[in-house]
């Protein structure tokens, strides 16, 4: 039995090329099949993903062309940025570009089985979630005292707070997640979830925060590789990304943050957001 089982492991070559220039990853694979949640996402199909290190102040708005200059910049010369043609109708052929203000000095990834993941974690802008309601609490008439003492943190406020101008927020996880099997479009769109599940989990039990405001993820799958239905946490292909997001996001925070001083609900967060009004809650 156990013969038979690690018959089955994938242990191949490295699923992506990968190279870091001038601030950019590059994740290369022909052919592969993406689905993305960050700027210009949805279903793609072409041979390259990017992550890319924006400077600090950044306030582009024309991201297409601010992405081809940095491509330019770091040397990635990969036609069209990238692309992969793509059958009429289906995927569009736009690679995936996710932008952050971590340093891809602190960039990581993990792989197991058919599944490779690489993440950067910064979490200047914690986005917090409390399960239970605040404790009321009774009105208290305002003096001098209690005015110098009122609680300014970000973590301690119920509105966002603004970003600081001329500083951009550097926090901002985003994940790539690729898998050499070929996903079922539900598997697919489900895998963003249970990277984003894996994600949240690893940050509550080391960072005490769930994300930020501006997370994103990327999933590739290979359109020639073997099927699957399913991307569950349950099946190979769920389970090996839950295993690779947690070592990877663990293993950037860890680079980005050496001594353990995160931003979070116990740490002093320059500007994030809580989420703490309560909807109605019906039964349909």
């Amino acid at each position: 039995m156990r013969r038979a089982r690690a018959t089955r492991t994938e242990v191949t070559a490295p699923m992506f090329e990968a190279t870091v220039s001038e601030g950019v990853l590059r994740l290369r694979r022909p052919g592969t099949r993406w689905l993305s949640t960050g700027w210009d996402g949805g279903r793609s199909r072409a041979a390259t993903v990017y992550n890319v290190t924006v400077p600090e102040g950044f306030d582009r708005t024309d991201l297409a062309a601010y992405r081809d200059e940095r491509l330019a910049r770091a040397g990635f010369d990969d036609g069209p940025a990238g692309r992969d043609p793509a059958p009429p109708g289906r995927d569009r052929d736009a690679p995936p570009t996710l932008f952050t203000g971590v340093s891809m000095d602190h960039a990581r990834g993990a792989r197991l089985g058919p599944v490779v993941a690489y993440a950067t974690v910064g979490l200047s802008n914690p986005a917090m979630l409390p399960v239970e309601p605040p404790e009321p609490t009774e009105p208290v008439e305002p003096t001098e005292q209690t005015e110098a003492t009122a609680p300014t943190d970000a973590a301690e406020s119920r509105e966002p707070t603004g970003r600081p101008e001329g500083r951009p927020g550097p926090g901002t996880v985003n994940l790539i997640v690729g898998t050499t099997r070929r996903l079922a479009p539900g598997a697919a769109a489900n895998l963003v979830a249970v990277a984003a599940e894996a994600k949240a989990a690893t940050l509550l039990a080391t960072a005490g925060v769930p994300g930020t405001t501006s997370d994103a993820v990327v999933v590739g799958d290979d359109p020639e590789g073997e099927p699957a239905e399913f991307s569950g946490s349950a099946t190979a292909v769920g389970g090996a990304a839950r295993a690779c997001v947690r070592d990877a996001v663990r293993a950037s925070l860890r680079s980005r943050y050496p001594d353990g001083d995160v931003p979070g609900p116990a740490a002093d967060a320059e500007h994030g957001v809580v989420t703490d009004d309560r909807a109605e809650v019906f039964d349909p």
